[in-house]
Protein backbone atom coordinates (compact mmCIF):
# COMPACT_ATOMS: atom_id res chain seq x y z
CA UNK A 1 0.00 0.00 0.00
CA UNK A 2 1.43 3.46 -1.13
CA UNK A 3 0.19 5.44 1.69
CA UNK A 4 0.67 9.49 3.63
CA UNK A 5 1.83 8.99 6.95
CA UNK A 6 0.47 12.05 7.85
CA UNK A 7 -2.54 12.10 10.12
CA UNK A 8 -5.43 11.36 7.49
CA UNK A 9 -8.65 13.27 7.59
CA UNK A 10 -11.70 12.25 9.09
CA UNK A 11 -14.97 11.83 6.94
CA UNK A 12 -16.57 15.38 8.98
CA UNK A 13 -13.06 17.45 7.23
CA UNK A 14 -14.16 16.95 3.66
CA UNK A 15 -17.55 15.83 1.39
CA UNK A 16 -16.75 11.88 0.82
CA UNK A 17 -18.24 9.53 -1.23
CA UNK A 18 -22.07 9.24 -0.73
CA UNK A 19 -23.12 7.85 -4.16
CA UNK A 20 -25.19 4.64 -4.91
CA UNK A 21 -22.43 1.75 -5.09
CA UNK A 22 -22.13 -0.88 -8.43
CA UNK A 23 -19.88 -3.09 -8.74
CA UNK A 24 -18.74 -4.37 -11.81
CA UNK A 25 -17.65 -8.06 -11.53
CA UNK A 26 -15.82 -9.63 -14.09
CA UNK A 27 -16.22 -13.73 -14.01
CA UNK A 28 -16.19 -14.80 -17.12
CA UNK A 29 -12.60 -16.19 -18.62
CA UNK A 30 -12.42 -14.37 -21.40
CA UNK A 31 -13.05 -11.22 -19.76
CA UNK A 32 -10.16 -11.83 -17.56
CA UNK A 33 -7.94 -12.45 -20.57
CA UNK A 34 -8.75 -9.29 -22.06
CA UNK A 35 -7.73 -7.56 -18.82
CA UNK A 36 -4.20 -8.80 -19.06
CA UNK A 37 -3.09 -5.93 -20.89
CA UNK A 38 -0.72 -3.15 -18.49
CA UNK A 39 -2.61 0.01 -20.26
CA UNK A 40 -6.03 -1.55 -19.72
CA UNK A 41 -4.89 -2.15 -16.22
CA UNK A 42 -3.92 1.69 -16.00
CA UNK A 43 -7.29 2.66 -17.71
CA UNK A 44 -9.51 0.43 -14.96
CA UNK A 45 -7.30 1.88 -12.22
CA UNK A 46 -7.52 5.11 -13.12
CA UNK A 47 -11.45 5.08 -13.94
CA UNK A 48 -12.23 3.78 -11.13
CA UNK A 49 -10.56 5.02 -8.63
CA UNK A 50 -10.96 8.76 -9.52
CA UNK A 51 -14.40 8.28 -11.26
CA UNK A 52 -13.90 10.96 -13.62
CA UNK A 53 -13.97 10.81 -17.44
CA UNK A 54 -11.21 11.16 -19.94
CA UNK A 55 -10.71 10.91 -23.56
CA UNK A 56 -8.52 8.46 -25.46
CA UNK A 57 -6.59 10.78 -25.75
CA UNK A 58 -5.70 11.55 -21.92
CA UNK A 59 -5.57 8.18 -20.71
CA UNK A 60 -3.13 7.57 -23.93
CA UNK A 61 -0.67 10.16 -22.25
CA UNK A 62 -0.48 7.84 -19.42
CA UNK A 63 0.49 4.78 -21.07
CA UNK A 64 2.79 5.97 -23.71
CA UNK A 65 0.34 4.57 -26.22
CA UNK A 66 -1.26 6.75 -29.45
CA UNK A 67 -4.72 7.78 -29.10
CA UNK A 68 -5.99 5.49 -31.95
CA UNK A 69 -4.61 2.32 -29.82
CA UNK A 70 -6.25 3.46 -26.66
CA UNK A 71 -9.51 3.71 -28.07
CA UNK A 72 -8.91 0.51 -29.23
CA UNK A 73 -8.38 -1.02 -25.67
CA UNK A 74 -11.39 1.33 -24.15
CA UNK A 75 -13.67 -0.37 -27.04
CA UNK A 76 -12.65 -3.86 -25.77
CA UNK A 77 -13.14 -2.43 -22.43
CA UNK A 78 -16.63 -1.74 -23.06
CA UNK A 79 -17.10 -5.04 -24.83
CA UNK A 80 -17.23 -6.97 -21.80
CA UNK A 81 -18.81 -3.77 -19.57
CA UNK A 82 -16.15 -2.45 -17.96
CA UNK A 83 -15.94 1.38 -19.02
CA UNK A 84 -18.84 2.84 -20.75
CA UNK A 85 -19.34 6.26 -23.13
CA UNK A 86 -19.58 9.55 -20.66
CA UNK A 87 -21.27 12.71 -21.30
CA UNK A 88 -19.12 14.75 -23.72
CA UNK A 89 -17.85 18.56 -22.06
CA UNK A 90 -16.67 21.05 -23.68
CA UNK A 91 -14.75 19.73 -27.21
CA UNK A 92 -16.92 17.19 -28.07
CA UNK A 93 -15.09 16.05 -30.82
CA UNK A 94 -13.20 13.35 -29.16
CA UNK A 95 -15.80 10.73 -26.75
CA UNK A 96 -15.21 10.37 -23.48
CA UNK A 97 -15.21 7.59 -21.56
CA UNK A 98 -16.04 6.63 -17.03
CA UNK A 99 -15.86 3.49 -15.30
CA UNK A 100 -18.88 1.32 -15.46
CA UNK A 101 -19.34 1.38 -11.80
CA UNK A 102 -18.51 2.47 -8.31
CA UNK A 103 -16.27 -0.92 -7.54
CA UNK A 104 -14.63 -3.55 -9.80
CA UNK A 105 -13.91 -6.97 -9.28
CA UNK A 106 -12.19 -10.40 -10.46
CA UNK A 107 -13.54 -13.18 -9.35
CA UNK A 108 -13.60 -17.03 -10.50
CA UNK A 109 -11.21 -19.10 -12.48
CA UNK A 110 -8.88 -21.48 -11.73
CA UNK A 111 -4.44 -20.67 -10.85
CA UNK A 112 -3.57 -21.00 -14.61
CA UNK A 113 -6.15 -18.28 -15.04
CA UNK A 114 -5.35 -15.15 -16.92
CA UNK A 115 -6.31 -13.40 -13.44
CA UNK A 116 -2.81 -14.22 -11.94
CA UNK A 117 -1.71 -12.55 -15.09
CA UNK A 118 -3.86 -9.27 -13.97
CA UNK A 119 -2.26 -9.62 -10.59
CA UNK A 120 1.13 -9.47 -11.93
CA UNK A 121 0.46 -6.16 -14.13
CA UNK A 122 -1.26 -5.15 -11.28
CA UNK A 123 2.31 -5.77 -8.96
CA UNK A 124 4.49 -4.24 -11.93
CA UNK A 125 2.27 -0.73 -11.48
CA UNK A 126 3.26 -0.71 -8.40
CA UNK A 127 6.39 -0.93 -8.67
CA UNK A 128 6.60 1.62 -11.46
CA UNK A 129 4.77 3.75 -8.77
CA UNK A 130 7.45 3.25 -6.11
CA UNK A 131 10.43 3.61 -8.18
CA UNK A 132 9.04 6.80 -9.80
CA UNK A 133 8.38 7.92 -6.34
CA UNK A 134 12.28 7.18 -5.40
CA UNK A 135 13.52 8.91 -8.15
CA UNK A 136 11.31 12.06 -7.83
CA UNK A 137 12.41 12.33 -4.37
CA UNK A 138 16.09 11.49 -4.95
CA UNK A 139 16.21 14.25 -7.24
CA UNK A 140 14.02 16.91 -4.74
CA UNK A 141 17.27 15.77 -2.35
CA UNK A 142 19.84 16.81 -4.73
CA UNK A 143 18.60 19.86 -5.61
CA UNK A 144 17.77 20.51 -1.55
CA UNK A 145 13.82 20.72 -1.80
CA UNK A 146 12.72 17.57 0.26
CA UNK A 147 14.16 18.83 4.03
CA UNK A 148 12.73 16.38 6.57
CA UNK A 149 10.29 14.59 4.25
CA UNK A 150 8.24 11.80 6.47
CA UNK A 151 8.41 8.29 5.10
CA UNK A 152 5.64 7.98 1.99
CA UNK A 153 6.03 4.58 1.14
CA UNK A 154 3.91 2.30 3.10
CA UNK A 155 4.04 -2.16 2.34
CA UNK A 156 2.88 -4.23 5.00
CA UNK A 157 2.46 -8.32 5.10
CA UNK A 158 0.77 -10.40 7.92
CA UNK A 159 0.00 -13.99 7.58
CA UNK A 160 -3.84 -14.49 9.56
CA UNK A 161 -5.90 -17.51 9.97
CA UNK A 162 -9.36 -17.40 8.75
CA UNK A 163 -12.53 -18.74 7.52
CA UNK A 164 -14.44 -18.34 4.94
CA UNK A 165 -17.37 -15.94 6.63
CA UNK A 166 -14.03 -13.85 8.11
CA UNK A 167 -12.05 -13.67 4.83
CA UNK A 168 -15.79 -11.48 3.58
CA UNK A 169 -15.50 -9.71 6.36
CA UNK A 170 -12.30 -8.79 6.49
CA UNK A 171 -12.51 -7.80 2.65
CA UNK A 172 -16.23 -5.74 3.46
CA UNK A 173 -14.22 -3.52 6.47
CA UNK A 174 -10.77 -3.00 4.22
CA UNK A 175 -13.24 -1.65 1.62
CA UNK A 176 -15.45 0.30 3.82
CA UNK A 177 -12.64 1.86 5.18
CA UNK A 178 -11.61 2.77 1.50
CA UNK A 179 -14.46 4.45 1.03
CA UNK A 180 -14.32 6.46 3.39
CA UNK A 181 -11.90 8.34 2.42
CA UNK A 182 -12.81 8.62 -1.21
CA UNK A 183 -14.45 11.59 -1.98
CA UNK A 184 -17.97 13.09 -2.99
CA UNK A 185 -17.03 15.07 -5.90
CA UNK A 186 -13.69 13.87 -6.93
CA UNK A 187 -13.44 16.86 -9.19
CA UNK A 188 -12.79 18.73 -6.27
CA UNK A 189 -9.50 17.81 -4.42
CA UNK A 190 -9.35 19.66 -1.06
CA UNK A 191 -5.84 21.62 -0.56
CA UNK A 192 -2.96 20.15 0.46
CA UNK A 193 -4.09 16.57 -0.71
CA UNK A 194 -1.73 14.38 -2.56
CA UNK A 195 -2.87 11.52 -4.52
CA UNK A 196 -1.93 8.54 -3.56
CA UNK A 197 -2.26 4.84 -5.02
CA UNK A 198 -3.25 1.89 -2.83
CA UNK A 199 -3.04 -1.78 -3.10
CA UNK A 200 -4.22 -4.49 -1.18
CA UNK A 201 -4.36 -8.56 -1.21
CA UNK A 202 -5.72 -11.36 0.67
CA UNK A 203 -4.55 -14.60 -1.18
CA UNK A 204 -4.94 -18.24 0.68
CA UNK A 205 -1.14 -19.52 1.29
CA UNK A 206 -1.76 -23.40 0.95
CA UNK A 207 2.11 -23.62 2.12
CA UNK A 208 2.84 -26.03 4.80
CA UNK A 209 3.41 -23.64 7.99
CA UNK A 210 6.90 -24.23 9.80
CA UNK A 211 6.42 -27.08 12.76
CA UNK A 212 3.74 -28.01 11.36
Amino acid sequence: MIANNETPQTSGDVPRRKRAEKTVEITDPKAIRALAHAARIEVISELYATQVSHTATELAARTGLTPSAMSYHLRALQKWGIVAPAENSGDARERRWKAAGTDFTISGGSVASPEIAVVDLELDAFRRRASAFAKARGERRQRGEAGEEPAAVVLSSNLLYLTNPQRKELADRIREVFREYELEDPTRIPEGAERMATLWSMIPDDRVAPGQ
